[in-house]
């Protein structure tokens, strides 16, 4: 850098980069799996999605350390890199940039790791940066909850259409071009869809990671989790409504449907996916919650999602709800099973997100935004306000309307 050019970064900055997505996942054969997503906002500063998990934000110079980091520059290209745009002198950014490529590899090769902490940055709360679209999409792909094409009661009214494969793949396509690196497939039960796995193949291609909740029954069919798994899915919720006999997802009359599932469920623990079990707690299985977590954690489950319905029914049946969910709380943690609040519902009243952690729909919004069937994007699941339809309005648009959440 040239004395002027040095005196002229001192009173006129570098402009932020263009605003953009790029990604990378480790190959093959590398010895510690792991996936980089970084979005680069307007202002400069970048959002790391580490394994689709963790968050950093970055301020602008390490967005650009991460920028070049994820797009498999030597360290001698980072450091001209850098030292053309700022005026630091190549010791210091070989020194930071060391720093923050160790500190970013060991965070995305180590379990239990308090991202604050550890990246030595100021802690920001969660869900309180201003972003340009959230870190995930939830895309409930159908509202058929059985194979004879039962609908969700809740859900009987807001769609009448379900999109195509075709039309599914060119919602993905805008999603990955808004930014987002995370979809999840959901419903009713997304595998009722003869698409599922084409659509899981279709998002990893274009980069994002992908996941699917679902009750589990297929999946006992090992040529049909195969198939997923070939696809590209990069982990699994099997959700547990009750265990009561005849009784799953809210439909009774299906004899056998608890086994189904458990047959389900132990597929994919021996399968080389990451599994989280979401157990939704209600009145008519809260005396055997505990039971049922102490059950999963000895079958090999390592995480579990808890729900529960608290804002309704009476004040006393919230209390036992209440308790139960407290209960089983305490038995995951006395089993070793990790708790995860931030993962996707099936349609129902039941949302994680707003009745457990008590945050507002413009919190949950900045985290991540639900499409029915019909391609409408609301704020999350189970808010019946639509922002917008991803196939026909343009994403500013729909991202904008996030606003009348607030």
């Amino acid at each position: 850098m040239t004395l002027w050019e040095k005196v002229r970064s001192w009173f006129f900055p570098p402009q932020p980069l263009a605003q953009e997505m790029v990604h990378y996942q480790t190959p093959p054969d590398a010895a510690d799996q792991y996936r980089l997503h970084l979005r680069v906002e307007r202002d400069g500063r970048g959002l790391l999605v580490v394994n689709a998990a963790t968050v950093l934000h970055l301020n602008q110079t390490a967005a650009e350390y991460a920028r070049l980091l994820v797009q498999g520059l030597d360290e001698d290209a980072v450091v001209r890199a850098i030292t053309d745009r700022y005026s630091i002198g190549p010791a210091q950014v070989r020194a930071d940039y060391r720093q923050l490529r160790d500190q970013i590899i060991t965070l995305a090769t180590t379990t239990d790791v308090a991202p604050d902490y550890f990246l030595d940055t100021d802690q920001v709360k969660p869900f309180s940066a201003t972003t340009a679209a959230p870190y995930r999409v939830d895309i409930a792909l159908t509202y058929r909850m059985d194979e004879s094409g039962t609908l969700d009661p809740e859900a009987r009214r807001r769609v009448d259409r379900e999109l195509s494969t075709a039309e599914w793949q060119q919602a993905l396509r805008r999603l990955w071009d808004a930014g987002i690196p995370h979809v999840v497939f959901t419903g009713g039960e997304p595998t009722l869809r003869d698409d599922l796995a084409e659509l899981v193949r279709y998002a990893e291609g274009l980069g994002q990671v992908t996941g699917l909740l679902t009750d589990g029954r297929r999946l006992r069919e090992m040529a049909y989790l195969d198939g997923l798994l070939q696809a590209g899915l990069d982990h699994l919720q099997i959700t547990l409504i009750s265990h009561v006999a005849g009784v799953h997802d809210g439909v009774v009359g299906q004899a056998g449907a608890w086994e189904q599932t458990m047959a389900g469920l132990r597929n994919a623990l021996a399968a080389d996916i990451y599994v989280v079990v979401g157990l939704v707690i209600r009145a008519e299985n809260a005396a055997a919650v505990v039971e049922t977590v102490r059950s999963l954690a000895e079958m090999g489950v390592r995480a579990v999602a808890l729900s529960s319905p608290l804002r309704a029914g009476s004040e006393e049946e919230r209390g036992r709800l209440q308790a139960a969910l407290q209960a089983a709380q305490e038995a995951a943690h006395a089993g070793n099973v990790t708790l995860i609040w931030d993962l996707a519902a099936p349609y129902s009243r039941v949302h994680p997100i707003e009745l457990e952690a008590g945050l507002s729909s413009e919190q949950i919004a900045r985290q991540h935004l639900y499409l029915e069937p019909d391609g409408d994007a609301l704020p999350a699941q189970g808010y019946n306000i639509v922002l917008g339809n991803i196939l026909r309005d343009p994403w500013k648009a729909i991202w904008g309307n996030t606003a009348r959440t607030r």
